[in-house]
């Protein structure tokens, strides 16, 4: 299949500036980063593509070759293009070389690269986890200096192709070996690398182009969060190599125990204590939700452990669909001493019920315990 134009790729015009070029490129290579665009099973198809126009159009000499002989300056098909070997008798093999001798083409490796991602962890209350906030966080990372713009050279300078690998940050050389001639590559000593050369750094970040620094974010975090949920911002990780796009922020999320309230799923679940007179007669109670004290039916001769449910006062659903339950679990506290009053009155009770007060093994008041204790 025949390559598209590279102009084409990157949607911009002939006569481009490289600020054009430059800015249509970070677009696309977020637009089509396999890690952000994973439900297009094209996506690395074309962010390689995208990354390939970028490395000839980005580069003067590269762009000019390519203008004048289009993707056979890429391919190596003639002498002096910039996928050989500067007009030696081995084409375009110098990348099949490369790949097995350092692992990956030189150019590529000279390519737009995307930026390190950043891990935040956030520690939040049982209610702010509930109801959702937004918070403030402090972040150090590498961001464009902004002195140079980037560029890496000193205001009102330029950077120039390496005179030594021209631009490609390998220098490829020949072997006569018993198997034949091999050609190897390495990382170009003049430039390290780069592929250019930077006559006056920049005072503020020396040359790499990147300062370290501490931005503070505002981050929104959404209702109905809970430990182990992980909030995505992209862009803003660390910034990429070359002109790559920056990596994206993840902050994970953990959230303390509360002393009332327990959370299963979106229900949250509270004990709630009644004498085992409110447990005969029944009553309302008083009880804590997330909103604040509220208002709970206890329904007559209800036993220990039983469940009752608040229709939702529970915690909302993080996408949005609607909100959980509360679930009250009664328990029935007996007391451990009586009054004289207290006593004669519960032993009236037993005679009209027919029992006697101090009968059995555990006597009326055990079993008065046992009853309301389930």
């Amino acid at each position: 299949m025949a390559k598209r134009d590279y102009y084409e790729v990157l949607g911009v015009s002939r006569d481009a500036s490289p600020e054009e070029i430059k800015k249509s490129f970070r677009k696309l290579a977020r637009q089509y980063h396999p890690d952000v665009n994973k439900e297009d099973k094209n996506a690395a198809e074309k962010f390689k593509e995208v990354n390939e126009a970028y490395e000839v159009l980005s580069n003067a000499e590269k762009r000019e070759a390519y203008d004048r002989f289009g993707h056979a300056a890429t391919d190596g098909q003639f002498n002096g293009g910039f996928g050989g070997f500067g007009g030696g008798d081995f084409g375009g093999f110098g990348d099949i070389f490369d790949m097995f001798f350092s692992g990956s083409s030189g150019r590529r490796r000279n390519g737009p690269e995307p930026g390190a991602d950043l891990r935040v962890d956030m520690e939040l209350t049982f209610e702010e986890s509930a109801f959702g906030l937004e918070k403030d966080i402090k972040i150090p990372r590498t961001e464009e200096c902004s002195t140079c713009g980037g560029n890496g050279t000193a205001p009102g300078t330029t950077k120039r192709n390496c005179d030594v690998c021209h631009g490609t940050g390998q220098i490829q050389y020949a072997q006569n070996t018993p198997f034949g001639r091999m050609v190897q590559s390495r990382t170009c000593d003049r430039c390290r690398g780069t592929g250019v050369i930077i006559e006056k750094p920049c005072p503020t970040c020396r040359g790499s182009g990147t300062v370290r620094r501490s931005r503070t974010l505002k981050v929104k975090i959404p209702a109905g969060v809970d430990t182990g949920s992980r909030l995505r911002l992209s862009g803003e990780g660390e910034k990429g190599l070359r002109g790559g796009p920056p990596g994206d922020l993840f902050v994970y999320i953990h959230v303390k125990p509360h002393a009332i309230f327990k959370r299963d799923g979106n229900n949250v679940l509270v004990d709630a204590d009644i004498s085992f007179v409110q447990a005969a007669l029944g009553d309302e109670i008083t009880v804590p939700t997330l909103d604040g004290d509220a208002k709970l039916k206890v329904p007559e001769g209800i036993q220990s452990g039983t469940v009752l449910r608040m229709k939702s006062k529970g915690i909302p659903d993080v996408r949005g669909y609607g909100r959980g339950d509360q679930h009250v679990r009664i328990k029935v506290v007996t007391p451990t001493k009586l009054t004289g009053k207290q006593r004669d009155l519960l032993q009236e009770f037993a005679r009209i019920e027919g029992q006697k007060p101090h009968s059995g093994e555990k006597g009326f008041f055990g079993k008065v315990r046992d009853a309301f204790s389930g």
